[in-house]
This record gives C-alpha cells, structure tokens and sequence, in this order.
C-alpha cells in the first residue's frame, strides 16, 4: 500500500499525522469534481471544485492560481483581489471591504484537510469566470499570481492562556532527528548499507598501529515529491524574549523562494503545510518548553508548533522569503502584563524614569473622565475603563473598603456623588478635556421664591435633621417614614415630584430629602420652581466649568514645583497612608493629561521625581494595594499594566476615553 493511501485511511489525530495526511490529501482526486480550466489549459483534478453541503465550493490553496491573494487560516480567513476583500472568522461570519455583501454567502468548510469557500466568493471579488456549465468551470488567466499567499494579520480571536515555566533539557540526538521523521526513499533507490572494514586484533606490540580510516558518510537522502517543487526551507531560526512574565517567542522559516501556505490551528498550537516544499526531517524542543517538527511529506513540506495554547500569529517577509510564527504565552498570572512601548493605541505616550513610568494622553484625540462602579460595588480599573469605552485608567480617590463608597469628592457629568471633605487635593475636568487642579469645596444649593438653602449631605441614607441629596441609581432606596422627597431633573427648574416614604429614585435624577419641620419653606408639591446649582467654592481654578472630580491628595506638584502640604490637607505622615508604596497620581506633562505610576517611594519621592520629569501639576491618588495603571493592547492583547503586582478593586478610576465615543450611560 502506498504511504499516502494508508495515511488517508487511518484516523486524525492532534500529532504529525495530521499533517502528513493534509499533505498527501491535497492532491487526491474529488470524486464529485466539475473540472476546471485556467486560460483554456484544463487543471489537475486537485483544483476541481468540490460539492459541499449542497454548495459549490473550491479549496483555498488553489486560489492564488486565479490571482487571488489569500490567508490561509480557519479562524482569520481573507481573499483580496485588487481593491477587494473578503474576510471570515467563526462567530462573525464574513464581512467585505472594497464591495458589497447581497444575500447569505455559505460559510468555508474543512474537506480533507483543506479550507473550502464557495464560487460565490470569486464572483464577489471580481474572479473572471469564462466557463459556467454543468461540465466544465472554466477561468481567465489572471493578471498576476501572487508569488507569497499568506496576508498580514491583525490578530486572530483566540485568546493567550496560562503555561507554567518549563525546565529545558538538551535534546537528545534521537529528539533532534527521529527516525520517524526521517524522509525515506523508494525501495528501488535505497542505498546499500555502508559498513566500516573491521580489523582484526593485532598482536601486543609496544609501537602504535595505524587507525584504519572509516569511509565518508553518505550524502544526505533528496525527498521524494509528488509536486513541482517551489522552494527548500533552508534554515529554522528561533529567539525568544521575556517581558516581565510573557515569553515572546520567534520562529523564522527560511526559504529559497516564494511559496503558499495552509494554516490549521489546534488546541494547544497550530500546523503550517508549505506545498512544493522541501524539508529535512527534525524534531526540536525550543528554549520556551515548546515542540518544533518537521516533516516531509510526497506534497510539502509540514511543520507543527506545539505551544501549549499560547497565541501565534503568522506572517510573511519578502528579500529574501521568510515565514515568521511569533507565539506569545502568559507564563504566570500572578503577575500583571506588562506594557508594550511599541503597539500604544494612537495618542498615547511613555516615558520612563527609573522608577516613575508615565502615560501621556493627546487631548485633542481622548477625553479624560471619572467612571464610577456602581453604588457599594468595587471592580477593577480595566473593567471601569471598558465600561466606559476608553482606551487607559488610572484608579481614583480613597474608599471605604468594608462598603466601597468613597470617603470624598466625586463628581460624574455634572454631578456630584459623594459628598467633598473640603481639604483634600482635586483633579477635575472641563467638558473640553482641560484638567483643573486645586482645593474646591463644592455644596448643592437649591434656590426658589423661598430663598436659597444649602445641602448638607450626600448620600442616599435619609437623616430628619439634614437637607440630604442622592444621584438615583435606579436600585437604591431615599426618603422615609414623615419625611419628604424632591425629584429634579438635571438642568431642570422645578420639582419633577414629590413624594413621601420611601421608594427607589430613577437614574441620574436628582433626589432631596427633608423633614418639612426642619426646611419649612422647601416646597413639597410637583411643579413647584426649584433650581440647583453646584457652588464649587473655589478661587484657585475655574471650577465652575468642571463636569468631572475627585478629590485624593496630596497635591503632589503644582506649576511645576513639589507642592505637598500633608497639614493643609489633614494628612497624619505617621500613617499607613503615607508610608513608602507604589503609588499612581494623575498630573499634566507637556500640556497633556498624563498618568504617572511611581513603582516604590514615599509621596515626597514621587513628587521630586515628577517634577525632575517635567511634569506642571500632579494629584496623587490612592495608593498602595489600590495603585493601578492600565491601558489596553499589551503583548498579544493581554492588556499592559504600569503596577507590577495586581491591585485590589476600587469603586471609581480616571478613564481616558476616544473623543467621538457615545456619552454617558
């Protein structure tokens, strides 16, 4: 039985087996076959279509024959003919760029190894069909072949996982070339066994004997191809690079020429099939832990890469051809990924300083915001940056870790939160994105034909003696027994409604509570004119323009110059709080909002080492176990984080979000 009849015929397996039988399958005949032409010439039967499904459809590998460029991969599939393409991936289906989807087209199907896509697909692109007949599917001759057919990737949708260390060992002679793997010729051609002349003992003599000499070994065995050949893979190069605990790995398939590829992708690594090309046999375990083999079989070269589920993204280069595979494996989940300086979302900037690392943000292209969690709850800074839209995050102002509310200012589109301790360093931001640095004391006050009064408390919780005010959520409760509730719309003039007891105040709506025996003349009935302002106190900004704030502390440099003043502030420097820790603040640097994390130091060394950067103003915020600085991306889109060790949650961060985002929820 031939070798490639008997692969067929034996079960696939996640091994070396898959490939060879994808291999010697790409040129088996269909037996459901329309024949194909190209320009007139009548092709081999492994370029006839193929009915699939009720679908007319033609392998993948074939396409570049038409002149269509392709990417050879089940999870990221694309087809692009001039201006034209087509894209597929599991889950989304397809999408076109350059033209216009009419009508469901049939997803790919996997047959014998090879990708499928149906006719329709050329049609689409613009694929010149002379022939259409129920005998024969006949071609034009394309412009141009494409001579490398694997497309550039952006990244496919599987995700990287979790590989503990490996410790390597040196390979073996038999794990560096295992006979197994080894390319064997036809009988008919198989060389005769060489064997070295043995010499009989010689006698005891006291002179030395002379070392027969061994003849040379045999030359290397050609393998056998059942294809024009297009190309020898030359050399296999590796490198493979730690970034803190992701391990990127390197592996580059030098070839002598131009040559397509076919893509599989497996749990826990992927397969590379090179048609026409030639290969010695070898088996390698990388520096990484991961298995490298190749193989030879009759149709190409085979490769597969086990990675142990790390992400793998291929790619070509031309002058001279290469195939490059970079694998990038989270090796430890105990430490957070770390950034990648060289793939930051456009606008982003950063620098580093020893220990200060530092996130700049154009504000021409992203808005900063504060983004809260919801009421009592904590989540951590990238959840709050995705809620949000955005693209970075810095973690916000000190918390109550027992209820997660915040224990001072926070304002969010104009409204304030929770209530300001009216001593702590803020950061606030106009609509414009400008960023306000200074010590406001912001109050409510609500004016009528009454008069004005001023509110003494913000929260949800109802005290008969106080003027409360809570922002609706639409989960808590306000108000209670004897007591009156006023609902006011944001930037409305008077009482959307009133009502006593207590109920659940709608989202983003303004509720006050009172005991009418205590505030006599508030009004208690809907309709009633009633305006509130946010008086900001303040002379050191303009804060009236500020939709956004937090305050934290301390204000760490201001105009250019250390600014802490821990006894203004009500700091006690002999507390936890201001011990040395890692530390997070927001600040501007160069006219640009910038998040600044400071790996280990006392606030005052924070503060020296901003100003020794550059940056005018600076605030920091809650630092220690709470200090986070994420932005999104990272190696293999794990997202990249300036802290090295994981933060706890916190109820609201500083988000940077891309200026045409939709607003606020």
């Amino acid at each position: 039985m031939k070798f490639g009849q008997k692969m067929a015929g034996e079960r696939r397996t996640r091994t070396l087996g898959l490939w060879l039988l994808i291999g010697a399958g790409l040129l088996s005949g269909m037996a459901t076959a329309r024949p194909t032409a190209i320009g007139g010439v009548r092709q081999s039967a492994g370029v006839d279509s193929k009915l699939l499904g009720g679908t007319e459809m033609l392998a993948v590998w074939t396409l570049p024959r038409l002149g269509v460029s392709v990417r050879n991969d089940p999870l990221d599939l694309r087809l692009l003919l001039g201006k034209r393409e087509l894209r597929y991936a599991p889950g989304r289906g397809w999408t076109a760029l350059g033209l216009t989807l009419s009508g469901k087209l049939p997803d790919p199907v996997t047959e014998g190894g090879s990708l499928h896509v149906p006719l329709r697909a050329l049609e689409l692109l613009g694929v010149r069909i002379l022939t259409d007949t129920p005998g024969l599917l006949g071609f034009a001759t394309p412009a141009r072949v494409p001579t490398a057919t694997l497309l550039p990737s952006d990244g496919g949708p599987e995700r990287p996982v979790i590989r503990p260390p490996v410790t390597v060992s040196p390979p073996t002679s038999a794990q560096t070339q295992p006979a197994a793997l080894q390319p064997t010729p036809p009988a008919s051609t198989a060389p005769a066994p060489i064997t070295a002349p043995v010499t009989p003992p010689a006698a005891a003599s006291p002179s030395l004997q002379p070392v027969p000499s061994l003849p040379a070994p045999p030359p290397p065995l050609t393998p056998i191809l059942s294809v024009p050949k297009v190309a020898n893979l030359d050399t296999v190069r590796i490198s493979r690079t730690l970034y803190r605990t992701v391990e990127v790995q390197r592996v580059v398939l030098d070839l002598s020429a131009p040559a397509s590829q076919v893509v599989s992708r497996e749990t826990g690594g992927l397969g590379l099939f090179l048609p026409g090309v030639t290969v010695t046999g070898s088996q390698q375990t990388l520096p990484g832990g991961d298995t490298l083999t190749l193989a030879q079989t009759t149709a190409g070269a085979a490769l597969r890469l086990a990675t142990g589920g790390g992400r793998s993204e291929i790619f070509t280069l031309e002058d001279p051809f290469r195939v490059v595979i970079d694998t990038t494996t989270y090796t430890d989940a105990s430490v957070p990924p770390p950034i990648n300086p060289d793939d930051l979302p456009a606008g982003v900037t950063y620098r580093n300083r020893g220990l200060l690392h530092l996130l700049s943000f154009d504000p021409a292209m992203f808005q900063p915001r504060v983004v809260s969690a919801p009421l009592g709850r904590s989540l951590s800074v990238p959840d709050l940056v995705k809620s949000a839209g955005g693209v970075a995050g810095v973690n916000g102002g000190y918390f109550d870790p027992r209820t997660a509310l915040p224990v001072d200012l926070v304002a969010v589109g104009g409204l304030m939160t929770a209530a300001s301790l009216e001593k702590r360093a803020t950061v606030g931001f106009t609509a414009g994105g400008e960023a306000l640095f200074g010590y406001p004391r912001p109050r409510y006050v609500l004016s009528g034909p009454f008069g004005s009064v001023t509110v003494n408390s913000v929260r949800s919780a109802p005290n008969a003696a106080l003027l409360t005010a809570f922002v609706g959520d639409g989960k808590t409760s306000v108000g209670g027994a004897g007591l009156t509730t006023l609902l006011v719309a944001p930037g409305s003039a008077s009482v959307t409604r009133a009502a006593t007891g207590q109920f659940i105040a709608p989202a983003r709506t303004l509720a006050f509570t009172f005991d009418p025996a205590h505030f006599p003349a508030l009004p208690r009935e809907a309709g009633a004119a009633l305006n509130v302002t946010l008086n900001w106190q303040a002379t050191d900004a303009p804060w009236e323009s500020a939709v956004d704030a937090l305050s934290a502390g301390p204000l760490l440099v201001q105009g250019g110059r250390v600014a802490i003043d821990p006894r203004r502030e009500g700091f006690n420097t002999a507390a936890g709080v201001w011990r040395s820790t890692r530390q997070s603040a927001l600040g501007t640097l160069n006219g640009q909002p910038t998040i600044a994390y400071f790996e280990h130091g006392t606030p005052e060394a924070f503060a020296a080492a901003l100003v020794g950067a550059g940056v005018r103003d600076a605030v920091r915020m809650d630092s220690g176990s709470s200090a986070t600085a994420y932005v999104q991306g990272g190696y293999a889109g794990l997202g990249a984080y300036l802290n090295t060790i994981w933060s706890q949650p916190v109820p609201n961060a500083i988000v940077f979000v891309p200026r045409g985002v939709a607003g606020r929820k």
